[in-house]
């Protein structure tokens, strides 16, 4: 039984073809996406499109609830300002009702139970949590903390952006016994967040226990894609007049696959500016000091010298 898992697509549909196009060649039981299938790059429409009349698995993130939650009390505080949220209100005009509709009936986790294989957790964050993500660098005790409530013993996150194998435990008496976790995160088809520009997700086949504890094992899969559509579409589509600075931000991570919206407001709450209220004005500081404009432009693929003949 194998079952690739996709994540973080966040609009990028020339990413989400390299994807399909791969998993013609190897022809995985069943495919799901862990959240976030839009919002980022300006295929969102296309990417609801093309997953429904495949007829994946989908569980919600975060990012499908910004746009559901719009306009009502749920929304996220500010979110009618058109410049701080241009992003968002460019995705409002754009998704259509039926699309909606789509994205509001899917669920925010999933557990599959395969006949012949041990249970598998899938949620975009944690379950009830879809913000909560985790990385490589942190303490085991860390995501312990924040999944100790999971009793499955394979649990697939998203969210972060990168790819995550790992095996976690937690002693819970003097005799010794304890818990055990797989924690799997498949990456990002769309925007990898780990340095490495390619379309990321993972193969999970389910295996004994004594190869993989938990039953599950994962191949991670990275595959080079042609970023130059997707970053023609920002200004063609009429995004990146509409988004401002946040559109910018995730173009920057199309180009970078660096975390640049976090590194930017770490920038601006380290240095007394208003994101909120000034956003405009903290981006150009942050610019002025940084150069971060000039560090994404030399790795623009748009932007690199084309060999002639």
């Amino acid at each position: 039984m194998r079952i690739a898992v996709l994540a973080d697509i966040h609009g990028n549909l020339p990413a989400l073809e390299v994807v399909i196009a791969r998993l013609e060649t190897l022809q995985p039981d069943y495919v799901v996406i862990n959240g976030d299938l839009i919002n980022g790059v300006p295929f969102s429409t296309e990417v609801i499109d093309r997953v429904r009349a495949l007829g994946w698995v989908v569980v919600r993130g975060n990012h499908e609830f910004y746009y559901l939650d719009f306009g009502t009390e749920r929304a996220q505080p500010g979110c009618e300002d058109p410049v701080r949220w241009g992003q968002l209100h460019w995705l409002v005009e754009t998704i259509t009702p039926a699309q909606g509709a789509y994205l509001a009936m899917l669920p925010d986790e999933r557990t599959l139970y395969i006949p012949g294989t041990q249970p598998l957790r899938i949620a975009h964050g944690v379950p009830g949590r879809n913000r909560i993500g985790f990385h490589n660098r942190q303490d085991d005790a860390q995501i312990v903390a924040e999944i100790q409530e999971v009793g499955e013993r394979t649990f697939v996150s998203a969210h972060t952006h990168v790819q995550i194998d790992r095996h976690l435990h937690r002693t819970v008496d003097q005799t010794g016994a304890g818990q055990h976790w797989h924690l799997i995160n498949p990456g990002s088809v769309g925007l990898p967040l780990n340095g490495d520009p390619t379309v990321q997700f993972a193969i999970l086949e389910n295996v004994a226990d004594n190869v993989e504890a938990g039953g599950w094992q994962a191949r991670m899969e990275r595959i080079s894609y042609d970023r130059r559509p997707a970053l023609q579409a920002y200004t063609e589509s009429g995004m990146l007049d509409m988004g401002g600075i946040i559109t910018r931000l995730f173009y920057w991570e199309v180009v970078t696959a660096e975390p640049e919206i976090v590194f930017f407001y770490r920038w601006v709450w380290a240095n007394g500016h208003d994101a909120d209220c000034a956003p405009q004005m903290a981006f150009d500081a942050y610019v002025a000091a940084t150069g971060r404009d000039q560090y994404v432009r030399r790795r623009d693929p748009l932007y690199q010298p084309r060999l002639v003949g």
